[in-house]
């Protein structure tokens, strides 16, 4: 036996990856745009200094170890100071997410048990929907206001010490979200140091986003949305900048930053990048070498729109909130001889699984996609329906239908809930949308399924056309003819203003049942 000569037993823990951002990378520029659109600068190192003295501020509120801390704010320089300080200090940092509603709001808070509050004044109206009692509220104040009750963040942390971390635990819980609860109350998914250090790790691999310190970053997802996708860690482990773009997250406030600070990457969900398209003018994008985009499916034709108008490539990337999120990327590698449409059919897959990442396809639940690593969780947070998610092996049911394009690429063809079954055969809606989209007088589209007293189901597409198009339904199914199976045409086609979408930018397909699902055909022409 040769175990006595192994390796030293290293803790991965959040706590040496802020420390050597704060060694080797102190000057590196966090770059952020106030509510009230006024950017200020600050330093990597500035941060994690204030994150030491908000962890010492808490300590003395009397915040210990695995305490949840929440926050509700947007992507700013104090929630960045958070991320760092309170998994350092042994506590768990909760992120919420401010556009859900006051039930859930509630709800979560409570579930998490949360301790102490850390808001932004712009969200304190927020804050007053929910039904918890904090021990703490700590408010970040741009006006200088104060609130009764409250603590000023700013007060706060001046008075306060600097805190020396505690000997790092890679087990100990540093993070907690919740998931959005499109299919009934949200779940809690508490994650392991060593499970966001790992992720941030082989997240930032050449094959993967490929982050370095010559980066800077713009992360249009929020913070408050699964780690901002675990953007800011791989950027404290990389040495990238920040550019932290606040609350405004209109096409054009995203475009600004992006040319002003030289942006290099940039990551949001599609409904961003497609808002983006439809503005005539762009400033010089020149320094963006790349689009992450997820959240939802990414279409063909938003792939080919950046290749052809901005020549920036977006890649793809797929997970979940029980994934940390990051779990596969669209990447194509070089060794791979295709024809430029079969590389955008790739491009338009979820992808290869990360390294470290298992999956398998399970025919037996429909071909289920399901996936195990060392930072995809095992089981929700204090809750007991568990297991009709997790297997007893340590698969997750990630609930999306899944087929293998050229041997090795996940494309997932549906939810399992939202596959339209009729006449017993299935018709994928997430491939039936992105054929609608590529129709160039199609902004979106969503497709869902409607009851049929012949076929059982069929599939209904709501469509959101480009101002000043008059394209018709039959325009709409010419379009399809030579895409897909004659019986997956729909029959039914419904033009919306917009396609509702959930609190982090998904289709929210649930709105549009209720809506349609019931109702009588509306006029196909």
């Amino acid at each position: 036996m040769l175990s006595g000569l192994t390796m030293d037993d290293y803790q991965l823990s959040l706590t040496p990856v802020v420390e050597r951002a704060e060694q080797l990378s102190s000057r590196r520029e966090v770059v952020y745009r106030r509510p009230d659109g006024t950017i200020e600068r600050t330093t990597m190192g500035a941060c994690i200094e204030r994150g030491r003295r908000l962890a010492g501020a808490l300590k003395n509120l009397g915040v210990g170890d695995g305490d949840r801390v929440a926050s509700l704010m947007w992507n700013q320089p104090e929630h960045l100071e958070m991320y760092f300080s309170v998994p350092a200090m042994g506590a768990v940092i909760h992120t919420i997410n401010p556009r859900l509603h006051p039930d859930e709001l509630t709800f979560i808070a409570q579930d998490a048990e949360d301790k102490v509050v850390v808001v932004d004044e712009t969200l304190l109206d927020v804050l007053g929907s929910f039904q918890h009692r904090w021990e703490h509220v700590i408010v970040v104040s741009h006006s200088g206001d104060s609130l009764d009750g409250a603590t000023d963040y700013e007060a706060l942390i001046s008075d306060a010490e600097p805190a020396e971390w505690p000997e790092p635990d890679e087990r100990r819980a540093a993070a907690m979200c919740y998931t959005s609860g499109t299919t009934g109350r949200p779940k809690g998914a508490l994650y392991s140091h060593r499970a966001l250090v790992l992720h941030s790790l082989v997240g930032a691999l050449p094959d993967q986003l490929g982050l370095a310190s010559r980066d800077t970053l713009l992360p249009v997802v929020p913070m408050f949305h699964v780690n901002a996708w675990g953007l800011p860690y791989m950027a404290a482990f990389t040495g990238a900048g920040l550019v932290l773009p606040g609350p405004k997250l209109d096409a054009i406030s995203v475009l600004d930053l992006l040319a002003d600070e030289r942006v290099t990457m940039t990551a949001g969900v599609p409904t961003i990048w497609q808002g983006i398209l439809q503005l005539e003018d762009a400033p010089d994008l020149s320094s963006v070498r790349e689009i992450m985009c997820g959240g939802s499916a990414v279409p063909e034709a938003l792939i080919r729109a950046y290749d052809e108008r901005f020549g920036i490539p977006i890649l793809q990337g797929w997970g979940m909130t029980e994934t940390s999120p990051l779990a596969s990327t669209s990447r194509v590698p070089a060794e791979e001889e295709l024809s430029d449409e079969e590389r955008y059919k790739v491009r338009a897959c979820q992808g290869r699984v990360l390294p470290l990442v298992d999956y398998r396809i399970d025919e037996e639940s429909g071909g289920e996609l399901q996936v195990r690593g060392p930072w995809i969780a095992r089981a929700y947070y204090n809750d007991e329906s568990s297991d009709e998610k997790f297997t007893e092996d340590g698969w997750l049911r990630t609930g999306d239908v899944a087929e293998m394009v050229h041997g090795s690429y996940i494309k997932l063809v549906d939810r399992t809930k939202d596959l339209v079954k009729s006449g017993g055969e299935w018709i994928s809606s997430v491939e039936l949308e992105n054929e609608i989209m590529a129709h160039p007088d199609v902004l979106e589209a969503a497709v869902i399924a409607i009851p049929d007293e012949r076929w059982g189901e069929r599939p209904c597409a709501c469509v959101v056309r480009k101002e000043g198009s008059s394209l018709d339904a039959e325009g709409v199914r010419e379009h399809l003819k030579p895409r897909v199976a004659k019986w997956w045409i729909p029959d039914r086609v419904e033009f919306i203003d917009e396609v509702p979408k959930t609190s982090v930018g998904k289709f929210d397909k649930k709105v549009l049942r209720a809506r349609f699902a019931s109702q009588t055909a509306a006029p196909t022409a």
